[in-house]
């Protein structure tokens, strides 16, 4: 027991000796930053669409999203290459525009998991790659439930949607490369357990983001990005996914942004996954 209690304290003194000289636990920023057109992104802002077509549903909507990724702990490999290891969690609703400043919530979509990341950077140029074993639940909300009296009834009933299980695991896979401020990204997803059956188990991804020094300023900087994701929906379909706007603050870290997104394809929230949707949006999104 004595010699147990010699060697787990050898191994503990030993890990944080490199953890002091080469790693940091809750270090600030991200390693890898989000691939900004990707909607499973952590974000912390609003969507207001400007026009939508929607099939069989033509009311304003907006999307709110509430989120936060972290690198838990972070290891400097040499002196280029760092590795690091984080989680997400976030969600994003999908509400209703009413009058009197009324926004009646519809459905919300649950992730959280963890991450890995690693990146080089040599110069202008970085490549790496992250990995992200996830969750991801969708729910309707009561912003789609009626309930009221009419004449001598009670009337309560869920309209034009009904809630059903939307719920999968999956593991994904984003190689990048950047050079000066382009990057460009490739991904898979494998969706390991996913309801309802009928979803395909394999998902793939493509894109880009780009930010500019335009006006030769350290806190504004234009952007642009696209991202297309191609899943099996009983049929393999594609989403496209665009942004265009102006980032205050750090490009590569906190600050605001305002932009323009335009989406066309199904419905990224699940308990709507069969709801094809084209609209044109203005989104605020706080980085933290």
């Amino acid at each position: 027991m004595g010699t147990l209690k010699k060697i787990v304290s050898i191994l503990s003194i030993t890990i944080s000796v490199i953890a002091q000289e080469r790693g940091e636990f809750f270090p600030s920023g991200l390693n890898i930053q989000p691939f900004s057109a990707n909607y499973l992104e952590p974000k912390l802002g609003f969507l207001f669409n400007l026009n939508q077509s929607v099939q069989s549903d033509n009311q304003n909507t907006l999307r709110l999203e509430i989120g936060n990724s972290i690198d838990v702990y972070r290891y400097k490999l040499n002196e280029n290459a760092v590795l690091s290891f984080g989680a997400d969690l976030f969600t994003y609703s999908r509400l209703r525009s009413e009058d009197n400043f009324k926004f009646p919530v519809e459905t919300i979509d649950y992730l959280f998991g963890l991450n890995v990341g690693y990146k080089t950077v040599e110069g202008n140029r970085s490549y790496g790659l992250r990995v992200r074993f996830s969750h991801i639940s969708a729910h309707l909300v009561d912003g789609l439930y009626r309930s009221g009296n009419f004449g001598d009834d009670n009337y309560t009933d869920w309209t034009n949607s009904y809630p059903f299980v939307y719920s999968k695991e999956f593991v994904e896979l984003i190689p990048f490369y950047s050079i000066n401020e382009l990057r460009g990204y490739a991904g898979l997803t494998y969706n390991y357990n996913i309801k309802p059956a009928e979803l395909g188990k394999t998902g793939f991804q493509l894109g880009f983001d780009y930010f500019n020094d335009f006006f030769d300023d350290d806190n504004i900087y234009p952007f642009a990005a696209y991202d297309l994701r191609v899943t099996k929906l009983k049929d393999y379909a594609a989403n496209h996914s665009v942004n265009l706007g102006i980032k205050l603050g750090n490009k590569h870290g906190r600050g605001f942004s305002i932009y323009l997104h335009y989406f066309d394809g199904n419905s990224i929230h699940g308990e709507f996954w069969y709801r094809k949707i084209s609209y044109t949006a203005l989104g605020f999104n706080l980085d933290l």
